[in-house]
């Protein structure tokens, strides 16, 4: 009987758990859900990227591959 009883008290606290760590997930999923994260940026925001308007020729790629790793 004492081994029905703790097999039942590791259970209900293993159920306790996952409970308590799914509703812990739903809420950060809610409270984050409409957080913009990509919205313009206000106030003096410098831009720190350039499109580099001439596609590299295959040997410059090549070279940069073996060189970065890319």
């Amino acid at each position: 009987m004492k081994t029905v009883w703790q097999m039942v008290k590791v259970f209900l606290l293993f159920t306790g758990c996952t409970i308590l760590f799914y509703y812990s997930l739903v809420w950060f999923n809610r409270e984050y859900e409409y957080y913009h994260r990509y919205d313009e940026p206000e106030g003096s925001a410098v831009k720190v990227s350039t499109i580099e308007h001439t596609p590299p020729d295959w040997l410059n790629r090549l070279l940069f591959f073996y060189r970065d790793g890319e």
